[in-house]
């Protein structure tokens, strides 16, 4: 009786340990992961210690947006990660005066939105993106270290977007940083 015991336990620890093989490893590493937030660069959008799920797979389906807020590996030390928000594309040239920015492409100008800081900045840069570079920026602008300081973000240092803040629990959010006026904003300027 004790050795089928100790039979059925063991078969439970083999059946446990493929199931997280065959289906939470290859989730883990080619669909989402966790993402701790560390630093105020993103305040108050996102605090230090939030814990994020990563969508690594959309990325594959289709290009970063304007405004997303994305997780990549810092491009001076690829071993440390970085959360920032999207302000500029590839092929564009991302103009700040003032602390206003100004994207331009093929002769137009859009004049981006920024709902989500709480207080104004100040900076003036002009920087052209290269066809796969990106411009991205912190939303606490003042202690944010980004694209205005080490230039832009090439794609394939690009993770994924942030999907899901799971804590702290009062703070739980579906596409966390996004809103419905920058969003909007960003569909009618692309």
């Amino acid at each position: 009786m004790f050795i089928k015991k100790i039979k059925a336990a063991g078969w439970e620890v083999i059946k446990l340990a493929l199931f997280t093989l065959i289906i939470v490893v290859p989730i883990r590493t080619y669909v989402a992961q966790p993402f701790i937030v560390s630093g105020a660069s993103m305040d108050p959008t996102f605090r230090d210690h939030e814990y994020l799920i990563v969508d690594e797979l959309s990325y594959y389906l289709r290009a970063p947006e304007r405004g997303e807020v994305i997780i990549f590996r810092y491009p001076k030390d690829p071993s440390k990660f970085f959360i920032k928000r999207i302000v500029g594309l590839p092929g564009e040239t991302v103009a700040i005066k003032q602390g206003k920015i100004v994207v331009k492409q093929g002769g137009a100008e859009i004049k981006v939105a920024e709902p989500y800081l709480e207080k104004p900045f100040t900076a003036d840069i002009e920087v052209m993106l290269g066809p796969s570079d990106y411009f991205v920026m912190g939303d606490n602008r003042d202690v944010s270290y980004d694209s205005r300081s080490w230039g832009a973000l090439p794609e394939e240092m690009i993770v994924g977007r942030a999907l899901l803040r799971l804590f702290p629990p009062n703070r739980i959010a579906l596409l966390p940083g996004a809103t419905a006026d920058y969003q909007e904003s960003a569909k009618l300027n692309n």
